[in-house]
């Protein structure tokens, strides 16, 4: 069995690392461990001060002891592009000769500034054929490729936030035939990925996140951010009682974010044939939010689960703070999917 990659997923406020071992037995946690970066060092996917990340990313690698080197990374933003395309049916190997030419005309792109890949979903009828088309912007893909090397690390595979949620989903709770919408809220980037039988129906990266919780705090309040962010988690930055009028920042931003989310769903559902969702699973660090929590649930009308990364994975209770694994969980989704590859791997 080949050797799983380390899952690292570089976010705008942290750094998330899960390191897995796969057995016949199941999935193992080896390593998990979160490491803060420098406010403005990712700003919307893109690497603002690699020296700081980079060394975030070597802080974290040694507190944890984690000695391997292939890592699996994750990119998102509006320098990934994800489409469905309908192309005559032809083999794998024609298709991997063609798709260039195909993606031309998908792309917003020049062929020559992105990283392709695809994966042939299936025959539609009338010899046509069904093919999920991924494009990355080189910059971005080589931007992050030197920000691991630069922390002496070596990426083996570059994913897409949108597939390692759903790789982490499917670890956790199964391929469901029913019509789940996976979202991930990040500190500046949102990752909403729709599923049905294992198959993505609509993805959607949006710029925002729970950044614009502590932002509207810091105004509102006139604190700094470290203490903004605690109130915001619910705690405090020191012995303090959190001020009263919090809970309805929180509110009234977690009401704002909702509508944005409610939109990409009503255009899902109004642009797909027999659409509809039957759950919501929520990660990312504002999943600990309860007033987002209760926001999305009530706009949607549609039942939410927070998303368990840990739930298919053994933790030993011995090796591991359970509290600490339990609390940081949401922010560990899309790590965990990363963790999951391996070298080589395709979409």
């Amino acid at each position: 069995m080949a050797k799983n990659c380390v899952g690292l997923d570089l976010g705008s406020s942290a750094i998330k690392v899960v390191q897995v071992k796969q057995h016949k037995r199941g999935v193992q946690l080896v390593n998990f461990g979160i490491e803060p970066v420098p406010p403005q060092s990712i700003v919307d996917g893109s690497v603002m001060n690699s020296s700081a990340v980079a060394e975030a990313i070597g802080s974290l690698f040694a507190k944890l002891k984690i000695r391997q080197k292939e890592v699996a990374l994750a990119i998102s933003g509006h320098s990934v592009i994800i489409k469905k395309i309908t192309v005559p049916v032809m083999t794998s190997e024609e298709l991997d000769e063609q798709i260039h030419w195909e993606a031309e005309h998908h792309i917003p792109f020049a062929k020559d500034d992105v990283e392709l890949d695809h994966q042939i979903l299936g025959e539609t009828g009338q010899n046509q054929m069904e093919v999920l088309l991924v494009a990355a912007k080189k910059e971005i893909v080589t931007d992050y490729a030197a920000l691991v090397r630069e922390a002496n690390l070596n990426p083996v595979v570059v994913d897409v936030a949108a597939f390692s949620l759903q790789n982490c989903f499917e670890l956790s709770y199964g391929v469901s035939d029913k019509t789940v919408a996976l979202l991930n809220v990040g500190a500046s980037i949102s990752t909403i990925n729709i599923l049905q039988n294992g198959i993505s129906l609509f993805t959607r990266d949006m710029t925002i996140g729970g950044n614009s919780f502590t932002e509207e705090i810091q105004k509102h309040l006139n604190v700094g951010y470290e203490e903004a962010e605690a109130y915001k988690c619910g705690g405090t930055a020191g012995d303090e009682v959190v001020p009263q009028e919090v809970d309805d920042i929180l509110r009234q931003q977690a009401d704002v974010m909702a509508g944005e989310f409610q939109r990409s769903f009503d255009f899902f559902l109004a642009t797909t044939a027999d659409g509809s969702i039957d759950r919501i699973y929520l990660s990312g660090g504002s999943a600990r939010v309860p007033a987002l929590r209760k926001a999305i649930e009530t706009r949607a009308r549609i039942p939410l689960d927070v998303l368990d990364p840990f739930k298919g994975v053994t933790v030993d209770s011995s090796r591991f703070d359970m509290d600490y694994v339990q609390m940081q969980a949401p922010m560990a989704s899309v790590a965990m999917g990363l963790a999951l590859r391996t070298e080589g791997d395709s979409l």
